[in-house]
C-alpha cells in the first residue's frame, strides 16, 4: 500500500493508506466502458485519480495543434476555468513538462521560477505539485497534474501511479472524441503536418498510411492478475534474450562490423536491469505485461528524442526495435513486414526497406513510398521509380509521427509530405495530379516524334528496365530501346534461384516485347548491398559496395554466370544479343567473361542450338580504374555504358546510401563532368558506341549537360522519357557546347556548373 504524509493542521485530512493503483485502474476501466461522451469520461477519470491519490486537485491539460495546452478537466480548481485556461508549450510548470517530456515534483510550486499563476483557476492555495507528461509513442499529447495544499514531495510510487494513468488518458486522446473549445480547430494528435525530405521519384501520391513494420497496438491495458502478467513478462524477456544471443552466436555475424554493433546494442538493452525493473513496476501498478512494455518504451523514447548526443539518438532505433520484438513476443504477433490486406490507396511508410520487399505490395494499390532513410540512388528508390511510384526519403522520425490509416500526400518532386492534410491542401494536390496527367498526355503526343535537337543532332533515348512489368512502357514512351535491362531484379524478387529455363523465358519475353528495338542486358549484378534473400553470405563485408559483387562474384562462381550466359544465348536465337558486364575493374576481367561467352556459344553450337545472329559484348564503366585503361578497353569491346551512380560514388569516395553524403557532391560539378567528357571523347576516338544509363540521364538539366559534352545515347526510367525528350526538342546542342566547354577548363569559374545550366535553360526557353 502507498503511504502519504499526514496533512498539516487546518488542511484536508488525508487517509494514511491510499487504494492500490490496481484498484484505480479497475475503476478507470469501468469508466472507459461507460456509454458517455469523451468529455464526461475525462471528467470522471480526474475524479477517480484525485480520490485514489488523496489529491485535492487533479487536472488534465491537452495539447492543441497551435502548441497550446488547454485545461480540459479538473477536480479542485474552479470548474469555470475548463476550456478557458491555457498555457503555451514552455510556459509555466505545465508548459515546461510538455516541452521536456519529464515529470516535475515540487513541495512548493509557487516559488519555482517557471510557475505561472492563472487567477481564474483559484490555485493560489495549493503548494505541492506533481505533473507528468501524457505520452504516446514518445509524443507528448498533454499533461496530467495533481496538487495539494501541504508542502510535501510526492513519493516515487505516486509518480508511478500518475504516469500509469497518464498512459490510459493518452490512449483515450488518441481514440478521438475530444474537441478543443478554444480558438484552435484541432488537437495536436490530429494536427496537419508538413514534413520536408528529399524527393527520390517524381509524381504525387494521395492515400492512407500503411506502416511497413506495423506498430503493435496494445488494446488490453489493465491487468486482472498481476502475478500472471509478471510471469508472462519474464517468459517473454527470456525468449527475447535467447533469440538475441542466438543471433550473435551465428557464424555469419561473428565478424566485427556495424551489423554486430547493432546486435550488441540489442543485447545491452535486453539485459538492462533498469529497463526490466521499470516494466515490472508498471505491472505491479496494474498494467498488463504488454502495456507495461509500451509505457516504458514511450517514456524512454520521449527522453531519447530530446537528447543532443547523436549517438544516443541513433540508439533509439535499436531500443524501439527491441521493444517491438518484445511486444510481438507477448502478443503472439509474427515478426516482419506488413502482411495484411492493403487499402486501395496505400502509402507505405518505413524506416528503410530493400528493393525486393517493395514487390510484396500490390502495385495497383500502392500510391507512394516514404522512407526515414534511403538515398536517391538506393536500389529501392531506383526500383520504385521504374514502377512509377513517387518516393520521398530522409524524413527522420517519420514512422513515429504517423498512425496507420492517417491520410497522407507524398510529393516526389519537391520532397514534401503532408500528413493529415487540410482540405485546401488536398484540393491543391488533386489539381496538381490533374495537371501532371495533362502534362503526361502532352508527353505521350511526343512519343512518335523523332528525338532530334534543334540543330539536327539525333539522340537515342532508351529505357532502364528489369522486370516484365516495365515492358509496356516501351510503346507508351516511344523509347528507342532498352539501354539497361537489370537481370538481377528477377533474382531479387524470387524466393529461390531462378532456373535456366525461367531465365530463358524472361529474356525471350523481353526480346519479343522489344521487337526490332535494341535491348542491352547487364549480367547478374548481385552481392554487396544487393543481397538475395535465399543466399547466406559466408562472411560479412564491411564495405559491400566495393566487395565481392557483380563480375567478381560471377568469375569466382563461373557456373552461375555460365548458366545466365547460356540462357541469354538460347533466348537470343535469331536476334542481336547485347550483353554487358558490370563492375569491370581491369580489362582482363572483361576478357575472362568474353571467354565464358565463347565457351557457351561453342557448347550450344555443338548441341545443335540456334545462336543469336550477332553477339555484342560491352562493359559498364563504373570503376575509376577503367579511366586509365580506356585505350585497351575500347580496343576489345563492341560498346560501353557509363553507370554514373556507382562511378560518382567511387570517384567521390561517397557512399550513395549514406544519408549524410547523398547531397554532398554534385554530379554537375566540374570534376565529374570532365570525367564523363573524357569517356565520351575516347569512345568517339575508337568509334565505340557509348550510352549513359545512370540517374543523371533521367533529369532534363543533367541530360542537357550530357548532350553538350558528347553523349548521344542515354537511358532512363520510363517516366523520365517525356520530360527529357521535351528538353531535347528545344535544345541547340552546338550553342550550349560552345558555352559550356570553356567553363570546364582549369581556372574558369567555380566548380559548380548547375547555376549556369539553369540560367542558360531559362534564357533559351528550354523546359527543365
Amino acid at each position: 500500500m502507498i503511504r502519504l504524509e499526514a496533512a498539516t493542521s487546518g488542511e484536508t485530512t488525508m487517509r494514511g493508506n491510499v487504494a492500490a493503483p490496481r484498484l484505480l485502474l479497475r475503476r478507470l476501466r469501468e469508466v472507459l466502458a461507460e456509454p458517455i461522451s469523451a468529455q464526461e469520461r475525462l471528467d470522471k477519470i480526474v475524479e477517480q485519480i484525485a480520490s485514489n491519490m488523496v489529491a485535492e486537485v487533479c487536472s488534465t491539460y491537452v495539447l492543441r495543434s497551435d502548441d497550446v495546452l488547454e485545461l480540459y478537466a479538473t477536480v479542485g480548481l474552479n470548474r469555470e476555468a475548463v476550456h478557458l485556461t491555457s498555457l503555451k508549450v514552455g510556459e509555466g510548470l505545465v508548459g515546461l513538462i510538455a516541452a521536456d517530456a519529464r515529470y516535475i515534483n515540487l513541495a512548493n510550486a509557487q516559488v519555482h521560477p517557471a510557475f505561472a499563476y492563472k487567477p481564474e483557476t483559484g490555485e493560489e492555495m495549493f503548494n505541492a505539485f506533481l505533473g507528468v507528461p501524457i505520452l504516446r509513442a514518445g509524443r507528448t499529447l498533454g499533461v496530467l497534474v495533481v496538487q495539494n495544499k501541504s508542502h510535501r514531495t510526492y513519493t516515487e510510487e505516486e509518480v508511478e501511479i500518475l504516469q500509469t494513468t497518464a498512459m490510459i488518458i493518452a490512449e483515450m486522446i488518441a481514440a478521438g472524441g475530444l474537441e478543443p473549445i478554444g480558438r484552435a480547430g484541432t488537437l495536436d494528435i490530429k494536427r496537419p503536418l508538413r514534413l520536408e525530405g528529399l524527393g527520390f521519384g517524381e509524381g504525387v501520391g494521395l492515400g492512407h498510411v500503411v506502416l511497413h513494420e506495423p506498430r503493435v497496438v496494445v488494446s488490453n491495458l489493465i491487468a486482472d492478475d498481476t502475478n500472471r502478467e509478471l510471469s508472462r513478462l519474464d517468459a517473454a524477456i527470456e525468449k527475447l534474450r535467447i533469440s538475441v544471443d542466438d543471433l550473435l552466436s551465428r557464424s555469419d555475424v561473428a565478424v566485427p562490423g556495424e551489423h554486430r554493433d547493432v546486435l550488441e546494442a540489442y543485447r545491452l538493452f535486453a539485459y538492462d536491469r533498469g529497463w526490466v525493473r521499470k516494466m515490472e513496476e508498471a505491472v505491479n501498478n496494474g498494467l498488463t505485461a504488454e502495456a507495461s512494455v509500451e509505457k516504458v518504451q514511450s517514456d524512454t523514447r520521449a527522453r531519447m528524442l530530446r537528447q543532443t548526443d547523436p549517438y544516443l539518438r541513433d540508439r533509439l532505433h535499436d531500443f524501439d526495435a527491441l521493444a517491438n520484438r518484445l511486444l510481438r513476443e507477448l502478443m503472439g504477433r509474427p515478426h516482419g513486414p506488413f502482411a495484411g490486406a492493403l487499402p486501395k490507396d496505400a502509402v507505405v511508410v518505413a524506416r528503410n526497406m530493400g528493393a525486393a520487399e517493395l514487390f510484396d505490395y500490390d502495385r495497383d494499390r500502392l500510391r507512394a513510398l516514404v522512407l526515414e532513410e534511403g538515398a536517391p540512388t538506393s536500389h529501392v528508390a531506383i526500383v520504385a521509380r521504374a514502377l512509377g511510384i513517387p518516393v520521398v526519403g530522409q524524413l527522420p522520425n517519420a514512422v513515429s509521427l504517423v498512425e496507420s490509416g492517417d491520410p497522407i500526400i507524398v510529393d516526389g518532386e519537391t520532397g514534401h509530405v503532408h500528413l493529415r492534410p487540410a482540405s485546401d491542401v488536398e484540393s491543391a494536390y488533386a489539381e496538381k495530379v490533374k495537371f501532371r496527367a495533362r502534362r503526361q498526355a502532352q508527353y505521350r503526343r511526343l512519343r512518335s516524334k523523332p528525338s532530334v535537337t534543334k540543330d539536327g543532332q539525333d539522340v537515342q533515348m532508351q529505357l532502364n528496365a528489369g522486370l516484365l512489368v516495365d515492358l509496356p512502357h516501351l510503346e507508351e514512351s516511344g523509347a528507342a530501346g532498352i539501354g539497361l535491362f537489370r537481370t538481377e531484379l528477377q533474382f531479387m524478387v524470387a524466393s529461390s534461384f531462378p532456373r535456366m529455363a525461367e531465365q530463358e523465358r524472361l529474356y525471350r519475353n523481353v526480346l519479343a516485347a522489344a521487337g526490332d528495338r535494341p535491348v542491352t542486358f547487364r549480367s547478374l549484378d548481385i552481392g554487396g548491398d544487393k543481397v538475395l534473400p535465399y543466399v547466406r553470405q559466408s562472411e560479412e563485408e564491411e564495405n559491400p559496395a566495393m566487395g565481392w559483387r557483380a563480375i567478381r562474384l560471377g568469375l569466382d562462381r563461373p557456373a552461375l554466370l555460365r548458366t545466365q550466359i547460356r540462357a541469354l544465348l538460347k533466348a537470343g536465337a535469331g536476334h542481336e544479343l547485347r550483353l554487358m558486364f558490370p563492375m569491370i575493374t581491369e580489362v582482363s576481367e572483361f576478357e575472362r567473361a568474353q571467354a565464358l561467352v565463347e565457351r557457351e556459344k561453342a557448347f550450344l553450337r555443338r548441341h545443335g542450338y540456334q545462336l543469336p545472329e550477332t553477339v555484342k559484348l560491352g562493359v559498364m564503366i563504373e570503376v575509376p580504374s577503367l579511366l586509365f585503361q580506356l585505350d585497351e578497353l575500347f580496343s576489345v569491346v563492341h560498346f560501353a555504358s557509363v553507370g554514373s551512380n556507382d562511378l560518382m560514388q567511387f570517384t567521390m569516395a561517397s557512399d550513395r546510401g549514406n544519408t549524410r553524403l547523398s547531397n554532398r557532391y554534385d554530379s554537375m560539378s566540374k570534376p565529374f563532368l570532365r570525367l564523363l567528357k573524357l569517356i565520351a571523347d575516347k569512345a568517339r576516338e575508337y568509334h565505340v558506341p557509348i550510352t549513359l544509363c545512370g540517374e543523371l540521364a533521367g533529369k532534363p538539366l543533367e541530360a542537357m549537360a550530357l548532350l553538350a559534352i558528347g553523349y548521344r545515347s542515354i537511358s532512363m526510367s520510363p517516366s523520365s522519357i517525356g520530360p527529357v525528350k521535351s528538353m531535347v526538342l528545344d535544345l541547340d546542342v552546338g550553342r550550349l557546347r560552345a558555352r559550356l566547354l570553356p567553363r570546364l577548363e582549369p581556372g574558369k569559374g567555380t566548380s559548380d556548373l548547375r547555376p549556369f545550366l539553369k540560367l542558360y535553360a531559362e534564357e533559351q526557353g528550354i523546359p527543365i
